[in-house]
This record gives C-alpha cells, sequence and structure tokens, in this order.
C-alpha cells in the first residue's frame, strides 16, 4: 500500500511521456538529425526541472518522501570523461532508438523487442559493476 502512490506516478508518468511522443523512434531520430525542437524541449525542460528539484533540496524546501537520509555528494569535473561517457550514451541512445528512461514504458507499450535492449543494459550495468574498480575514475 505503502508504493501506490508512487505507481500511479509512474503510470501517469508513462502516459504522459507516451501521449507526448518522447518514446517515439521517429521524435528520436528527428533530434539527432537536428530536423526539430520537440526532443531538445523535453530534455530542456527536465534539465531545469531537475536543477530545481536539486536546489529545492539543497535550501531543505523539499524532503524525501518517506524520510529517508538523501545526501547529495560533488563529484570532481572531467571534461574527457564526461565527453567520453555521453558519446557513449548517445550512440546507444541512437544505435536503439530509445533513451534508457522509457524502456519499460516502450515495453508496456507492447514493444516486445525492447526486452533485447532492456537485458543489454542489464548486462552493461553488470560489467560496469564488475569493472568499476578496474576503470579510472
Amino acid at each position: 500500500m505503502r508504493y501506490l502512490g508512487l505507481l500511479i506516478v509512474g503510470v501517469v508518468f508513462g502516459i504522459a511521456l507516451t501521449k507526448g511522443e518522447i518514446i517515439s523512434w521517429f521524435r528520436i531520430q528527428e533530434m539527432f538529425r537536428f530536423q526539430s525542437f520537440h526532443m531538445y524541449g523535453v530534455i530542456g525542460s527536465a534539465v531545469v526541472m531537475g536543477a530545481l528539484i536539486v536546489a529545492a533540496f539543497r535550501q531543505g524546501w523539499l524532503k524525501p518522501l518517506f524520510g529517508e537520509h538523501v545526501q547529495l555528494v560533488e563529484y570532481p569535473k572531467s571534461f574527457w570523461r564526461y565527453l567520453l561517457g555521453g558519446t557513449l550514451f548517445g550512440f546507444g541512445w541512437a544505435m536503439t532508438g530509445a533513451c534508457p528512461g522509457p524502456l519499460y514504458i516502450l515495453l508496456g507499450n507492447g514493444f516486445s523487442i525492447i526486452l533485447v535492449v532492456i537485458a543489454s543494459a542489464l548486462l552493461g550495468t553488470v560489467a560496469y559493476g564488475a569493472l568499476r574498480s578496474k576503470l579510472p575514475h
């Protein structure tokens, strides 16, 4: 019962992303071909909202839903690691036509082939976990 509200928010979020065509392969390809502002507007507004929410947590205006302790950690800035990580992320996004965020929304919309992408994402996460201590951070 405790997670019912979160489930409802997730379903509403999934419907919003579906109706807003955020999960559309065609919209994603338009973005990567610089043919439409649609996805850039969505991503830009998500970045602004994320920055506002982090600022609200830092100022103490927002508290965690279930009272957990939230600690925001500052990591050192490194141009090259962000460039490499962002490039790999972008290649994966362009190759699959799907951002990792809405993978389960695509599955819920009946695109069962996305299970290959979900399995690959999980395998990549496990591989990173196994190699993390050997990678430069």
